[in-house]
């Protein structure tokens, strides 16, 4: 197939609904790492098209709704500091912190920007050479090379008044951290296609090994996602547990080459706390000691105290597949896109925000 509109074909869709049907005999859980494919399985009706055995359950593959409450603290807390402008990506301004989110520092006086790219942010810190430009580096493995080329752009161009503010986490240890849960129930899992696009395979080969779990990398749209739930049925079926790879058309087993000697260059693995879930470590990626003058953590000095997540919140149950949003007593009442408890009902990737706008608004043939 050469058109994106082909993996929306209905006639498709229709042909691998029937293959599932028919390979599916036993109870199985699936996760979906990505939030982009958990918003493509809701808006378009697929969770009601599957098998009453298979049950889709949403992981925590969106990098905002897992950034924790103190990183966004800190975010706040550097934009209400004199000379000093945010930037950021639209989803974070409403991701609530302890007592505010950026939105409302931005509405009390702080200067707080919604770029598309960090470069556009070192393009800001030439232009603003009197500023100290912060860009709050929010994502997974994915966005990862381009906020790593912003610092190596920013050091080559001798532009010393930008730095970053990372939240990056990293896909495979948090498939491993929901592994060993003593509450885990995933008999498989639906991989990240972008992430596996930059990372390549072989980081989950050992993880399908070593918990006898499938791993299926798959893409975003219906078609893509139907082919992979028949894959992973397939092995759980079969009794197999191997690394499958469906989205062949961009991921490749050594991933993208330069793009990862872009990241290793600039950043070192760390721990990193995720909102809900807690520490996992060795989950994250830190600016390195050779740029340390572009991370904002170490040139401001940051030391703020830990603060604690909102107990009227789920999401961390939510996005270890335990529940699904429907289970929070909050959902849709204290708990709206407009005024949220939680990130995951913020973020255009959130599975809280998904299921309040698409849950059950679609007819199971509606899928285009």
């Amino acid at each position: 197939m050469k058109y994106l509109s082909e993996y929306r074909n209905p006639e498709l869709v229709e042909k691998y609904l029937e293959l599932i049907f028919h390979v599916t005999t036993k109870q199985w859980k699936l996760m979906e790492i990505c939030g982009g494919q958990t918003h493509s399985l809701v808006k378009n009706g697929i969770l009601d098209m599957l098998p009453g055995q298979i049950t889709m359950v949403h992981g925590p593959g969106c990098p905002v709704c897992v950034t924790p409450i103190s990183i966004i603290d800190e975010a706040i807390y550097l934009a209400q500091q004199s000379g000093i402008i945010i930037c950021s990506f639209g989803d974070m301004l409403r991701v609530p912190g302890s007592k505010k989110n950026l939105l409302e520092a931005k509405a009390e006086g702080a200067d707080v920007r919604i770029l598309y790219s960090p470069l556009d942010a070192v393009q800001l810190a030439k232009e603003n050479p009197g500023k100290e430009i912060v860009f709050f580096a929010v994502g997974f493995e994915t966005t990862a090379p381009a906020n790593a080329l912003s610092i190596v752009q920013a050091h080559k161009s001798g532009i010393r008044n930008y730095s970053i503010l990372a939240s990056h986490v990293l896909v495979p240890p948090a498939m491993e951290a929901l592994l060993s849960d003593k509450e885990n129930e995933i008999d498989a899992f639906l991989a990240a296609g972008h992430v596996c696009t930059i990372m390549g395979m072989e980081e989950y080969h050992p993880i399908a090994e070593k918990y006898k779990t499938p791993v299926v990398i798959t893409g975003f749209e219906p078609v893509d996602l139907l082919q992979g739930i028949l894959m992973a049925v397939q092995q759980l079926e079969n009794g197999e547990y191997k690394v499958e790879n469906q989205y062949v058309r961009y991921v490749q087993r050594a991933g993208n080459r330069l793009a990862k000697e872009m990241m290793m260059e600039v950043f070192a693995v760390s721990d990193r706390i995720w909102r809900g879930i807690g520490n996992i470590p060795q989950s994250g990626y830190e600016v390195n000691e050779q740029y340390k003058q572009y991370n904002a953590r170490v040139k401001f000095k940051l030391n703020l105290p830990v603060a604690e997540e909102n107990k009227d919140c789920i999401s961390g149950e939510i996005m270890k597949g335990l529940k699904k949003p429907f289970q929070c007593p909050n959902f849709g009442t204290a708990c709206k896109p407009e005024h949220p408890l939680g990130a995951p009902m913020v973020s255009s990737e959130g599975t809280c925000a998904a299921y309040y706008h698409y849950a059950s608004a679609k007819e199971p043939e509606e899928i285009i």
